[in-house]
């Protein structure tokens, strides 16, 4: 069945403009985009009188298994970061908890106008584990890249990970430890998973200093793996040069500002990034010690962004929509072009700015969240989430919360 959304104001971003007009979709994608649009005979009407119509958000980074484990570490470093999530909390994790952790974190997404998610999952102990990740992302309804992370990878682990996920809405990247983390042997076994099964590739790096930046970027040069289909995350430690190299690889960057500054990783660099050409996108990491909402990282990348460049609020839209999508690597998503996927967030504007972008990147919270789709399923109406059972989500994850916490 069709869907029209109504009597919105639009803002596309590719390019990023402003405009009154309707939005029809069928079969998952936007078909048309224009001024008082024909109803087709029995289409949804959604009203969207006094709302601002965008495409969803794009998480292009986050560890959404560990939504249980909420604000568990504010104003720590990394090193402590390291100790209390993957030293003490992961072990605790059984296959229920990934499960349920996934799942919530995921809903968090879509009940904030995320719709698009890399959920870099590095919680795979057994097969179990992997499994429940797969299945907590796809009961939420939420488009996603699974990213597939392993201590010690093998082909066939991985190829039956790849199965799992089943195409659709959930698609795989593998998620290599990388070269910055272990050693090159571990890290080329990785790379050539990837490459045997087609996958991009979505890696930790440039965070953790400039010899670190520089041993990783030579690895990959070394072994002809500067390419596309790879995304650097974090990438704080990069030079003006490394960052065009990446550039002229076709690699894309993405960036977790607040997270990068709490647990001290440097000035995020998504204006540097930007401006060398490399497609940039935001991810809230983690909610361990960070916000998972997409206005606050809009807000905090332009912040940090503005000390030291011309980066505008059209810049920060583009990053959590357009720019995110590709550095997720997910194609047709992050506008309202027709023949995009139909993953669209209406935006209640009860206080309208004369700008309608700064006013989304600078004024809004995800109270303004009043109607999400994906693949032009309603998934949010009214400020309500209608997948999944949202109250029961709450309960078993306080319950996976309790136990992880009581463990230690």
């Amino acid at each position: 069945m069709a869907t029209i959304i109504r009597g919105g104001t639009l803002i596309d971003t590719d390019p990023v403009r402003v405009l009154n007009a309707d939005v029809l979709i069928d079969d998952g994608r936007i078909t048309a985009v224009g001024a008082d649009l024909r109803i087709p005979d029995g289409a949804e009407v959604l009203d969207a009188t006094g709302m601002l119509v965008l495409p969803g958000f794009v998480d292009a980074h986050r560890h959404t298994w560990q939504s249980g484990i909420r604000m568990a570490g504010p104003d720590i470093a990394f090193p402590d970061y390291l100790d209390l999530v993957l030293g003490r909390f992961a072990p605790r994790y059984r296959p229920a908890d990934v499960h349920i952790g996934t799942l919530a974190g995921a809903l968090e997404c879509l009940d904030a106008g995320i719709t698009t998610v890399l959920d870099w999952s590095h919680i795979q102990h057994t097969p179990d584990h992997t499994a429940a990740a797969v299945d907590g992302i796809r009961a939420a309804g939420i488009r996603a890249v699974f990213g597939y992370c392993v201590r010690d990878p093998d082909l066939p682990a991985a190829r039956a990970a790849l199965a799992a996920t089943g195409g659709g809405l959930v698609t795989m990247a593998m998620a290599p430890y990388g070269p910055e983390i272990v050693d090159e042997t571990t890290a080329l076994a990785e790379w050539r998973i990837a490459r045997e099964l087609d996958l991009p590739v979505t890696v930790h790096a440039g965070g953790y200093g400039p010899d670190s930046a520089a041993k990783g970027l030579d690895f990959l040069r070394r072994n002809g793996l500067l390419g596309p289909s790879t995304n650097y995350t974090h990438g704080n430690s990069y030079s003006d040069d490394q960052l065009k190299l990446i550039a002229d690889s076709g690699g894309t960057l993405s960036v977790s500002p607040l997270v990068e500054a709490a647990l001290g990783f440097g000035a995020p660099i998504t204006a540097r990034a930007v401006a060398a050409g490399v497609p940039t996108g935001l991810g809230a990491d983690t909610v361990v010690s960070g916000p998972g909402d997409m206005f606050s990282l809009m807000r905090s990348a332009y912040g940090f962004a503005r000390l030291e460049s011309g980066f505008t609020t059209r810049d920060a839209l583009r990053a959590a929509t357009v720019d995110g999508a590709k550095a997720a690597g997910v194609a047709d998503a992050g506008t309202l072009t027709p023949g995009s996927h139909a993953d669209i967030v209406l935006l209640r504007n009860d206080f309208p700015g004369h700008d309608p972008v700064a006013t989304v990147v600078l004024t809004m919270d995800t109270r303004a969240v009043d109607t999400v789709l994906v693949g032009g399923r309603v998934v949010k109406r009214g400020g309500h989430l209608v997948v999944a059972n949202p109250a029961a989500v709450r309960a078993e994850l306080a319950e996976s919360a309790a136990r992880l916490v009581a463990a230690g």
